[in-house]
């Protein structure tokens, strides 16, 4: 695991109330890697991220999923919409829950769906309540990763099951170039560590749960860092990096980065299933 200790949690909530318009702008309702089979637009390339990991951990329609780090809301809404599940989405930013919440009433699925407004690790909700916990590139924002997935695991129904989508460092032993690359990219967006894939592996496995797959698909998604530098050069996009203080135009900077580290093989991109 690789960690950057200046990473401080007020820094990560003021990020996302600041960059979801940002996030809007540039990307789309998703926020998080599109993975690509051909080529299919980004918009498609994030929905094909969402099904594979349907399919992976074998979603049922109605299921009751807990989505942490949910964002504006759009897989929460779209698990709700495509398989009528119940979904109770969980985000650091107060701008997002609104966000959320709004554009679950817009598309039809409010009585599917309700967000709160939390820290992951610190909030609090009822054993045994969820068939799935979701996370799409939100553990990289976690202190106490151990501690989410035993916490994750008291939150599961028997026989549910953890989803998971998480930014990794590569395999170690990294060369210092590569340490200095994941380094860079936790520093940029706001991570406090990196964790390996056996990391996470481990940790599952500590917190009581039994690893069902795990798939490395960085060659699949690191096309979204080539399009989102792309975007960056248009006017609009660099006038609001510039605007919106340092945090944000090193984080615009980091783009970069991310790309050189996956494409090095010092980051990887990974998709866990584990089962209770």
């Amino acid at each position: 695991m690789i960690a950057c200790p200046t990473v401080q949690k007020n820094e990560i909530k003021s990020h996302y109330d600041l960059a979801t318009f940002f996030y809007r702008l540039l990307w789309g309702e998703h926020i998080h890697h599109g993975l690509w089979d051909a080529d299919e637009t980004p918009e498609v390339a994030q929905r094909q991220l969402i099904d594979r990991q349907i399919a992976a951990a074998g979603i049922q329609p109605g299921a009751r999923v807990l989505d942490v780090g949910c964002g504006m809301g759009a897989t929460s809404i779209y698990l709700a919409r495509t398989l009528g599940c119940d979904v109770t989405g969980v985000t650091l930013s107060p701008l997002q829950r609104w966000w959320a919440t709004v554009s679950a009433i817009l598309k039809g699925v409010p009585k599917r769906t309700r967000f709160i407004q939390g820290d992951a690790e610190m909030v609090e909700l009822p054993p045994r309540s969820f068939d799935v916990v979701w996370s799409v590139e939100c553990t990289e924002h976690l202190y106490d990763k151990p501690r989410f997935f035993r916490r994750a695991a008291a939150w599961l129904r028997p026989g549910g099951k953890v989803a998971i989508c998480a930014w990794l460092a590569g395999d170690e032993p990294l060369s210092a170039e590569a340490e200095q690359l994941v380094y860079d990219v936790c520093e940029g967006f706001l991570c406090p560590s990196l964790g390996t894939a056996s990391d996470y592996q481990e940790w599952m496995r500590a917190a009581g749960l039994t690893l069902l797959s795990y798939t490395d698909v960085t060659a699949k998604v690191d096309r979204t860092w080539e399009i989102c530098l792309a975007r960056t050069q248009g006017r609009i996009i660099r006038r609001f990096a510039r605007r919106a203080g340092q945090s944000m135009d090193l984080f615009v900077k980091r783009f970069e980065t991310i790309l050189r580290a996956y494409r090095t093989r010092a980051m990887k991109y990974g998709c866990f299933v584990a089962q209770l």
